[in-house]
């Protein structure tokens, strides 16, 4: 992780710069949308610099964790501005120190697609969920379409390497046997952007359900 790390404090200073021409180009208003469904005491995985912070509504709890100190002292500054009472921490999407059960709603906005491991990610949030609580996730994602998947599989190697971004993952291949029912699935942009809503509906981890079988 120490590469992604090292990455993102770099990058601090000039993300939000960055992301105000990514988002008009291919987000639009879909931070608000996802955001707006978090509901009760919320963790947002890869908090960044907070851009999302606006778009929550202002009676939930929020803790931010995220790997870079850099990007977690602006998004610091913007809940100050904000009058936001944020809790932000330094942590490992796919190591969360945090307790079983403690959240009524994750939200990963463009995390899914830089974590190295999906997998470990997606079975942390099932396991800081409360039972039926909600995965909301904003991400590039693999195309269906296959001229626009093809061209995704000849950047992936220079964005991966570059910008540590995935551009062929699918939080969808991960989902269901981590133990979440779809609930919502958007895609747009030729089918690189997706929005998920996805509710725990387990209480038992799966892979404990199975070894009992």
């Amino acid at each position: 992780m120490e590469p992604l790390r090292r990455f993102y404090d770099r990058s601090a200073k000039g993300y939000d710069r960055w992301m105000r021409y990514y988002d008009g180009l291919l987000l639009g208003d879909r931070r608000r949308t996802i955001c707006s469904v978090a509901r009760g005491r919320t963790l947002e995985l890869g908090v960044g610099t907070g851009l999302n912070f606006a778009s929550y509504p202002r009676d939930v709890q929020l803790v931010g964790v995220d790997l870079s100190a850099e990007m977690l002292a602006i998004a610091g500054r913007r809940a100050r501005d904000l009058g936001m009472d944020v809790h932000l921490r330094v942590g490992d999407a796919q190591a969360l120190d945090l307790p079983d059960s403690s959240f009524d709603t994750v939200v990963a906005t463009l995390v899914l697609s830089a974590v190295p491991d999906v997998r470990r990610a997606t079975a942390e949030a099932w396991r800081v969920l409360k039972p039926h609580g909600r995965f909301l996730i904003l991400d590039h994602v693999r195309s269906p379409v296959a001229v626009v998947r093809w061209a995704e599989q000849l950047l992936d190697p220079l964005v991966s390497r570059l910008a540590h971004v995935h551009l062929l993952r699918d939080p969808l291949d991960h989902l269901g046997p981590a133990g979440f029912a779809i609930e919502r699935s958007q895609r747009w942009a030729w089918g690189t952007v997706e929005e998920v809503i996805a509710r725990k509906q387990h209480s038992r981890c799966p892979r404990e359900r199975s070894r009992e079988h």
